[in-house]
C-alpha cells in the first residue's frame, strides 16, 4: 500500500489567499458597502427638508420632500403609467443598441478597413447633441414610439461599441495563437476565447449605456410626446407644478438606478470567473 503524502502549501511573501466568504460575511459586506451611499442620500434629504422648512427658497421653486411624496402618492396611477412608457422605450432602445453595438464592434475588430471607415463616423455621430437632432427625428418618424427609441439607441450605442472593441482587442495574443495551433477556427476562437474575455469590458459599457438610454428616451419625449416621464416633466414645467416636476425627476432617476443594478446583477451571474467576482481572491498585503 502506497501512502500518499500531502505537500503543504508554501505561503508566498506579500500575498494572502482569501477564503470564500460565508453568508453572514456577505451580508456584512453588503451592509458596509451600502451604508455610505444610504447615509449620503439621507443627508441630502435632510438638507432638502431643512432648506424648504426654513423657507430659504420659495415653495414654487423647490417643493418640500413631503409635498413631492404626497403628489407621488396622490397621482400614483398617473405617474406609474408614464413611468412604464419611459421604461419600455428605454429597454427597447438599450436592447437594440446592445445588439447593433456588439455586431458593429465585432466587424470593426475583424476588419481594419471597416474600423478605419466606421470609427470616425461613430465619433462624429456621438459628438452631435441628441437634443439637436431629436426634432428632426420627430419630423421624420412622427410622434409615436420610434423617435424616442432612436434617440435612446443613438445615446446608448457608443459606449457599447467602444467597450466591446476594447474587450475584443484586449485578448492575449498568445491565447489566440495557441488556439490556432490547436486547430481552432475563427468561429471557435471567437466563441471560446475572444467573446468571453471581452465580457468584463462589455458589461462596463452596458452599465453606462443603460443609464444613458433613460436620458435618450426622456429627451425624445421632451421634443414630442403625449406620454412618458419627459411629457410629465414638460407639462409640470409649463404649469409651474414643481412638486410634479420633482416627482418626475425622482422617478426617472430611480429607473436609471434600478436598470444599472439589474445589469450589474446580470454581470455577477454571467461572470463569476472574473477576478472582481471571485470569492477566493488573492490580495497583496504590501
Amino acid at each position: 500500500m502506497v501512502s500518499q503524502s500531502t505537500t503543504p502549501s508554501v505561503p508566498v511573501a506579500g500575498v494572502a489567499e482569501r477564503d470564500r466568504p460565508g453568508a453572514g460575511e456577505r451580508v456584512r459586506d453588503a451592509v458596509v458597502r451600502s451604508w455610505r451611499p444610504v447615509a449620503l442620500l439621507l443627508a441630502c434629504l435632510v438638507a432638502w427638508w431643512a432648506i424648504t422648512a426654513a423657507k430659504l427658497i420659495e415653495a414654487y421653486l423647490v417643493p418640500s420632500p413631503a409635498k413631492t411624496l404626497q403628489v407621488m402618492s396622490d397621482k400614483a396611477g398617473y405617474i406609474w403609467h408614464h413611468t412604464w412608457v419611459t421604461t419600455y422605450e428605454t429597454l427597447l432602445g438599450f436592447v437594440i443598441a446592445t445588439i447593433v453595438g456588439v455586431l458593429a464592434a465585432v466587424i470593426m475588430v475583424y476588419s481594419s478597413a471597416v474600423e478605419r471607415t466606421l470609427y470616425p463616423v461613430l465619433l462624429f455621430a456621438q459628438v452631435i447633441p441628441k437634443v439637436a437632432i431629436a426634432p428632426l427625428l420627430v419630423v421624420w418618424l412622427g410622434f409615436g414610439l420610434a423617435p424616442k427609441v432612436v434617440v435612446a439607441v443613438l445615446i446608448a450605442f457608443f459606449p457599447v461599441v467602444i467597450s466591446m472593441v476594447t474587450g475584443l482587442k484586449a485578448v492575449d495574443p498568445e491565447m489566440v495563437q495557441l488556439s490556432a495551433t490547436m486547430g481552432a477556427g475563427p468561429l471557435q476562437t471567437f466563441s471560446k476565447i475572444r467573446f468571453p474575455a471581452s465580457l468584463p469590458h462589455l458589461f462596463s459599457g452596458l452599465k453606462v449605456a443603460v443609464t444613458l438610454a433613460v436620458t435618450g428616451a426622456v429627451v425624445g419625449e421632451f421634443v414630442g410626446a403625449n406620454e412618458g416621464l419627459g411629457y410629465v416633466i414638460q407639462q409640470a414645467n409649463g404649469n409651474l407644478d414643481t412638486p410634479m416636476l420633482f416627482a418626475g425627476l425622482l422617478v426617472m432617476s430611480l429607473i436609471g438606478v434600478v436598470l444599472f443594478v439589474l445589469v450589474e446583477f446580470a454581470e455577477k451571474l454571467l461572470l463569476p470567473w472574473h477576478a472582481s467576482r471571485r470569492g477566493t481572491a488573492v490580495t497583496t498585503t504590501y
